[in-house]
Formats: structure tokens, C-alpha cells, sequence
């Protein structure tokens, strides 16, 4: 059987969803933030005869997580739902939950990341010149918008200014950045899907013209920092090696694979 959940399900979801908190960042933290009213997010579950939950599937605008734990988990439930979704679809999750929607979704594209957790801040570095680096507020989010816009591994990324403004406000995302001396941004580092156990690290970048000198590293050390001094894990997912021997050097190991699925409106 499988419903829409409401408020009176939030600590039954949370609990199926502890089984593996880190990679159910995005679920647990869109809850906490929007709970189950908000017109641009619906959670369903499913449940066995027993009653018992057995899967919970995410929307977020045109974003869908399923999340479940039994290899031999019945998706048909949740494939209707997500092919209901009018426009382009983003289906994404753990490896071996995405293997089972594959050959089941229309004509679309993957991409596979690595998934990597810190919870150590022994190799976090404190730079004599961290004051360069400086913390968003909300109206720095056409600055952030301006900045992200210029990056071309972001192309096709979802990104208003709206959202910026939305996650700092929530509090569900934090940004640091550098500017240069006309006030442009230069560099950032970001998280997203924050909750009360952990936070994704997110758009991480650097303008063209200020790569190399260390600006990326030195938000990335200051987001961290703070992050984990409030008791938090940080996770992030990377596909380029470079940059994965940059996160490794800040201690961040590799858990899994993340894999996203997007269905191109015909």
C-alpha cells in the first residue's frame, strides 16, 4: 500500500530513514525544513500488510528520491508517480536503488558520483587570511546566482535566485565566498539539504582567472569548520579525481555511489 505521509508520520519516517542518515541527507533535511504542506514538496510511503514502512519517496520540485532497504523492493508504485511528472525529471539515490528504475524509466541520461562523508576535522586548516573569506547573507544571492552562472561544469543545473535566497533564509544552505576588489565573487563553497544531523557541500567554484591561488580551498576550510562545530557530518558527491584528491586532503572518505537520473520532457 502506498500514501501521501503527513505531520502525524514525521517521527516514523524519521526513524525508517536513521537506518542510513547520510545518505538520506536530502530526505531528512527537507522534512525538518518544509515538513509535508509545502506545495512544491510531497512525500509518499509505502508499507507492507503489516502495516510496516518499507519506502519513502521524495519530491522536491522536479526532483524525486526513493529511498528503501529490501533488495526485492516492488518500485512499480513509485515509477507511477514519477511519470506522472509533467516537464524534465530528476530521479536520483544510492547505486543500487537507481540499478531498479534504469531500464524502467523513459529515454534519459545518468550520472554517477562518488559520495564521500567527513566527520573528523584533523586535517582542516585555519589560514592566517581567512578573514577574505566571508559568509552570504540574503542579499548576496544575485552575486551568487551571477557567479554560478559563469561556471560551465554547472551547466544545466537548477539555479534562481529565489532558491538562494529560500536556503539561506530557511537555513537549510550556507555559502562562503572571496570577492575581488570590484566586489564580484570569485570563489564559493556551499552546502545544501542542511539538517539537524548533517549538510551536503554543494557548488563549489571558482571564476576563471582566479583558479590556482587557493581561494576554493580556503572557503571550503571555513564552511567545514563551522559546519561541524555545530555537531554536524558533511557529505558531498564528486566525479572529477582532481577534485576528489582535494576532499580527501580535508579527510572526507568515499562511502558509496550517488547516482542521478534525468527524464527529458518530450
Amino acid at each position: 500500500m502506498i500514501r501521501k505521509l503527513t505531520e502525524a508520520d514525521r517521527m516514523r519516517v524519521l526513524d525508517f530513514l536513521s537506518q542510513e542518515p547520510s545518505i538520506n541527507l536530502f530526505i531528512i533535511g527537507d522534512i525538518e525544513a518544509f515538513g509535508f504542506e509545502e506545495t512544491f514538496q510531497t512525500l509518499w510511503g509505502q508499507f507492507s500488510d503489516e502495516g510496516q514502512m518499507e519506502g519513502v519517496l521524495l519530491k522536491f520540485y522536479e526532483s524525486y528520491i526513493p529511498y528503501f532497504t529490501k533488495t526485492d523492493f516492488d518500485i512499480s508504485d513509485f515509477l507511477e508517480i514519477i511519470l506522472r511528472h509533467k516537464g524534465t525529471t530528476i530521479v536520483s539515490g544510492k547505486e543500487d536503488i537507481l540499478k531498479l528504475f534504469d531500464e524502467r524509466l523513459p529515454k534519459h541520461t545518468t550520472k554517477s558520483t562518488y559520495f564521500c562523508e567527513l566527520t573528523h576535522q584533523e586535517h582542516l586548516i585555519e589560514y592566517a587570511d581567512m578573514n577574505l573569506v566571508k559568509k552570504a547573507r540574503e542579499s548576496d544571492a544575485k552575486r551568487i546566482y551571477d557567479l554560478i552562472e559563469t561556471i560551465e561544469e554547472f551547466n544545466g543545473v537548477s539555479n534562481s535566485i529565489e532558491r538562494i535566497k529560500h536556503a539561506i533564509k530557511t537555513k537549510t544552505g550556507r555559502m562562503f565566498y572571496i570577492e575581488n576588489e570590484s566586489g564580484d565573487m570569485v570563489s564559493i563553497a556551499q552546502t545544501s539539504a542542511e539538517n539537524s544531523q548533517s549538510a551536503m557541500i554543494v557548488g563549489v567554484a571558482t571564476r576563471k582567472g582566479y583558479r590556482g591561488k587557493g581561494f576554493m580551498h580556503r572557503c571550503l576550510n571555513k564552511l567545514c569548520k563551522e559546519v561541524m562545530s555545530e555537531g554536524k557530518t558533511l557529505c558531498l558527491f564528486y566525479d572529477n579525481p582532481q577534485a576528489g584528491k582535494i576532499y580527501h586532503k580535508l579527510g572526507f572518505e568515499t562511502i558509496g555511489k550517488w547516482v542521478m537520473s534525468t527524464v527529458e520532457d518530450e
